[in-house]
């Protein structure tokens, strides 16, 4: 969420990133109500200012003047009731505009409208071709009963799969060796609820422009689709230590995505899922955009080196104005390189937000000169499963059959090969 001054005051800036984000938003209307806002809860301050001070009048008036007072205040109560009831009507409509929108973008960031148009900063490792007619991670899997799709889809329904033998123990030695990766960059561990109240949804900025890729319960909590989600919840409210900073987090959970709107997309394997596992970078820092620029490029960087001790090839790419959601102010997305497909696939998004999501949060710190100022949050993929299992495989596949495990991964998984 944005300051309603900053917006006031930088309205033709808010409006060319909302424009550079290809969301349509009235902030105009916006701006018009907040006047409104403003007016009312004025004029609801001054009757309820007359109120008190009539009350005060009635202890000390005589019988006949009381009587009066009385009156009068029945008269006020009224009005303040009525004036209430437009300020209520009028903040409705400026709350429900003030949390659409968007973040500014970065300067860096490009122009375009989905990502097609992100821009390609870095590739790393020479793409996998083979000799031999090289097979899809569903064929492989299959095929050394690694998963089962036919009993997913039973069982669960569409999208639905079953991790087994050395598919269920790979995703373990993934865990374990990224666990070991990525704590010893100095993260604090975390395994927060995946089951959390609709606001932790709104202060992350995923309600209420995703709500329908979100599962929700019949008694009104939310299923995460990331653990940024209750790592950020954790801290609402709070005014944390300056000292604190850098606050990383390296948080674990299950997650689900209805993947609403994408059902024609991905209908086969592991790429489109609606659950899976994930391990989340999450970092809280002093409000400074070089603070969050530095952090920003260390945890992109932190899961450039992960996949490249694995060994997969990659590329990063630059996100788009279009490709960019509602809070980030810049995005880097790792696309592993996927043979089967010929082509990139994400892995990994970081993002940051400067102060977006702590506003919404409440999440604030006390300065050197003992101001109170909202943090700076970000965060970014560690490593998801079982997605990062489709270019493991696939990059790692063999002419007889087998599988080669990546080399670092072998104390995890306890052997060289499968098959």
């Amino acid at each position: 969420m944005l300051d309603i001054k900053f917006i006031r005051e930088n309205l033709d800036i808010v409006k060319a990133g909302a424009k550079k984000k290809h969301i349509d938003i009235d902030l105009d209307r916006l701006v018009a109500l907040d006047g409104e806002r403003k007016e009312k809860l004025t004029a609801v301050e001054e009757k309820k200012a007359r109120q008190n001070k009539v009350s005060e009048e009635i202890a000390h008036a005589d019988d006949a003047r009381k009587q009066e007072l009385i009156a009068e205040m029945q008269v006020v109560k009224g009005e303040i009731q009525s004036a209430e009831e437009e300020l209520k009507k009028v903040m409705e409509e400026w709350q429900a505009l003030m949390l659409q929108v968007p973040q500014v973008p970065d300067m860096s960031v490009p122009d375009g409208k989905d990502d097609e148009d992100n821009k390609e900063i870095k590739t790393w490792g020479e793409k996998t071709s083979f000799p031999f007619e090289a097979k899809s991670h569903v064929d492989i899997m299959v095929q050394h009963d690694m998963a089962d799709f036919e009993r997913g889809t039973k069982v669960h329904g569409f999208r639905g799969y079953y991790l087994k033998n050395e598919g269920a123990l790979l995703s373990w030695a993934i865990w374990n060796y990224a666990q070991k990766f990525f704590l010893e960059k100095g993260f604090s561990p975390m395994i927060p609820p995946t089951i959390v109240r609709k606001e932790n949804l709104y202060g992350t900025g995923h309600l209420p422009n995703e709500a329908d890729d979100v599962y929700h319960t019949q008694d009104g909590d939310y299923l995460i689709g990331t653990a940024e989600i209750p790592t950020m919840g954790y801290y609402s409210d709070e005014v944390l230590p300056k000292e604190s900073f850098p606050i990383k987090h390296l948080s674990f959970s299950p997650c689900y995505r209805r993947e609403a709107g994408s059902h024609g997309k991905d209908t086969k394997g592991l790429i489109r899922v609606h659950e899976f596992y994930k391990l989340e970078q999450v970092v809280l820092c002093e409000a400074s955009h070089e603070e969050s620029v530095k952090h920003h490029e260390w945890l992109n960087r932190n899961t450039e080196e992960f996949i490249e001790s694995l060994g997969i090839p990659y590329h990063t790419v630059l996100n788009c104005g279009g490709d960019l959601g509602q809070g980030q102010v810049k995005k880097y997305d790792i696309e592993l390189w996927v043979p089967g497909e010929e082509k990139y696939r994400e892995i990994s998004s970081a993002s940051y937000f400067h102060d977006f999501q702590t506003r919404r949060f409440n999440i604030r710190y006390r300065d050197a000169e003992g101001t109170l100022r909202y943090a700076h949050s970000l965060n970014c993929t560690a490593i998801p499963t079982p997605r990062i299992l489709v270019s493991l495989i696939e990059n790692f596949q063999q002419e007889d059959g087998s599988i080669k495990i990546p080399e670092v991964l072998v104390p995890y998984f306890g052997k060289e090969k499968i098959g």
